[in-house]
């Protein structure tokens, strides 16, 4: 919920705000590195390739996680066709149970990490 929270935010921002944001970074370098021309021209570049990278990356995730979705749905759909009503509730309720406990682990090695 946070992630999806923080990513809804990040969307709002206008291209034009992040365009300037992204111009008074590499100016901020220009001046503190002092770059030439050329230089910042390069940077760009690199910048630019990193950015499509990113988005090629994400469109290959987002590809990746509606596949496992639909997989999870499939099998869902045919464990229910084999259970009992009350069989397929119960495994659901495992199966959440079994989820939020993975969560839970995965805070706390989240909270040690940043502890260390």
């Amino acid at each position: 919920m946070a992630q999806q929270t923080e990513m809804k935010k990040m969307k709002k921002h206008d291209a034009a705000e992040m365009q300037q944001k992204h111009d008074a970074k590499l100016q901020q370098m220009k001046t503190e590195l002092g770059l030439s021309d050329a230089q910042v021209a390069q940077i760009k570049e690199l910048h630019k390739k990193k950015m499509e990278n990113f988005q090629a990356s994400k469109a290959e995730r987002q590809a990746k996680m509606a596949e496992m979705k639909n997989k999870r749905e499939q099998s869902d759909s045919e464990m229910k066709q084999i259970l009992t009503p009350e069989q397929y509730g119960k495994w659901q309720k495992i199966r959440e149970q079994k989820m939020q406990e993975r969560k839970q682990k995965m805070m706390e090695r989240k909270q040690m990490q940043s502890a260390k």
